[in-house]
């Protein structure tokens, strides 16, 4: 191999590293949730289809991230060192140039399917203006409402993708204002494990302004979440006590081992991932048991 080559495929190699290191952190939080989702609601499956729903997802995440990262990087120091930005791989300008170049990337990208994709794309675009950009990301309020609304966003492009149909049915509408309404009011569990960054960065967190009373509204709002969803997909019996049982624990660990907030964040998203996979009852009666 040449010396032009060999210097070439190092350089790319680098920076899929660094593309992967944008979105690693985001696989158990976004990617494996979202598709879980978006295979269980969509009426249709096919696998090349879903390839291209897991592509339109990552480009999507990648493009949230360059913008994200841009501006956090100073608490990433402490919270995430390893992150291309604080970790000196990628400056924070050369960042956002990079964002806004995949955010016409992924418009290009969504007009390969549908228009409705395309829509989805744009929004999410603005959602990224807002969060950012804007700074309502440091709001606590504000913080969730978009993250709700960019979760949210990544379902449906990705079901719109996956189940090849410019509308949607019953049942996915259903599952996704209940995916949105659930992530408004839990997602700050997310906050947790990141305090001393966010405090760091002066960002107003629901575990910064009310240490105690957000890890007391955890202990409630996710086992009452739990029983509300069992009954919305008429879980059966077992299938009801295993999942409420589920979100008890994580609310209870949330309120008593404050100093686990990490590994109490990833029983939150398997407790997230069982969410998402609850409307496999409707489309398949997979939990009627």
């Amino acid at each position: 191999m040449s010396y032009f080559a060999a210097t070439t495929l190092h350089r790319a190699l680098r920076h899929f590293e660094t593309a992967w290191l944008f979105t690693r952190s985001d696989f158990k939080t976004i990617i494996f949730p979202v598709m879980v989702f978006a295979t269980v609601v969509s009426p249709r499956h096919n696998l090349l289809a879903l390839s291209y729903a897991l592509c339109w997802l990552w480009f999507h995440l990648f493009q949230f991230n360059a913008s994200n990262q841009s501006y956090s990087a100073h608490e990433d120091v402490l919270n995430k060192p390893w992150r291309p930005v604080p970790s000196g791989r990628i400056s924070a300008k050369d960042s956002r140039a990079l964002r806004w170049g995949l955010m016409l990337f992924c418009l290009g990208l969504s007009s390969l399917f549908s228009l409705n994709a395309v829509i989805t794309s744009a929004v999410f675009a603005v959602l990224i203006i807002v969060h950012d950009d804007l700074h309502l990301g440091d709001h606590p309020i504000f913080r969730n409402l978009c993250n709700a609304a960019g979760y949210v966003t990544f379902e449906l492009g990705s079901l719109l993708i996956l189940s090849r149909e410019s509308s949607l049915d019953g049942t996915s509408i259903k599952a996704l204002y209940c995916s949105a309404l659930i992530i408004l009011l839990t997602i700050h569990a997310q906050d947790f494990a990141d305090v001393n960054g966010d405090l760091k960065s002066g960002r107003r967190t629901l575990p910064i302004i009310a240490p105690e009373g957000s890890r007391i509204y955890m202990l409630c709002a996710l086992p009452l979440s739990s029983f509300a969803l069992a009954s919305f997909w008429s879980l059966g019996p077992l299938s009801s006590v295993l999942f409420v049982s589920m979100g008890s624990w994580v609310g209870i660990r949330y309120f008593r081992d404050k100093i686990c907030d990490e590994s109490n964040y990833r029983l939150y998203n398997i407790w997230l991932m069982g969410v998402h996979l609850l409307p496999a009852n409707v489309r398949f009666r997979a939990l009627a048991w």
